[in-house]
């Protein structure tokens, strides 16, 4: 019932679609939303996680997770950060995927909604120690469209894997075009 509402409100009122294949089988992968230009961002990735389906996580301090807003916070896929015992974010997260069975990381490389010259690459490396494949996934405001693009396992030769997983953000626009992150 409740991906029924997602879906109705994904497509029907707000008009939006989605393009490529997300393959379930994969349990464990980190995909990479772009671009990331507006605090709507948050809510279109949320409506769009409840229309697919796809149980889609992110990660947010421990201490957002503490009562009263921790239940709800779990209930949109959070899943706290612990970073006692001097654990940097990379190793904190790659923890997180070793201890559970099924976990999608979504992350957004730009780190902020304002105009970057070069993408964080926290991702990369977090995907790289947990062994996991990357997805694009673009957030294309101009074209009302959600696109999933294939899984790319990375190879430790960060800018080869990066060229590869920024083509498919070619002509995609963010929800204000003019703070995108600029594909080159």
């Amino acid at each position: 019932m409740k991906k029924q509402i997602y879906k109705w409100i994904f497509f029907n009122l707000m008009g939006w679609k989605i393009e490529g294949d997300f393959d379930e089988k994969i349990k464990k992968c980190v995909l990479i939303l772009m671009p990331h230009t507006s605090w709507h961002d948050f809510y279109m990735a949320i409506i769009c996680r409840g229309a697919t389906g796809i149980n889609i996580n992110w990660v947010g301090k421990k201490e957002l997770f503490r009562f009263p807003f921790g239940w709800f916070f779990k209930y949109l896929g959070g899943a706290p950060l612990d970073r006692t015992g001097g654990l940097n974010k990379v190793d904190s997260i790659a923890a997180i995927f070793d201890s559970k069975e099924t976990f999608r990381l979504g992350l957004s490389p730009e780190g902020t909604r304002k105009k970057v010259e070069q993408l964080k690459t926290g991702f990369y490396y977090i995907a790289l120690k947990a062994n996991v494949p990357i997805i694009p996934v673009a957030l294309d405001f101009g074209k009302k469209e959600v696109n999933f693009g294939n899984p790319v396992m990375p190879t430790g030769n960060i800018d080869s894997d990066l060229a590869i997983l920024k083509t498919h953000y070619v002509g995609v626009k963010g929800k204000f075009p003019e703070k995108g992150f600029e594909i080159k």
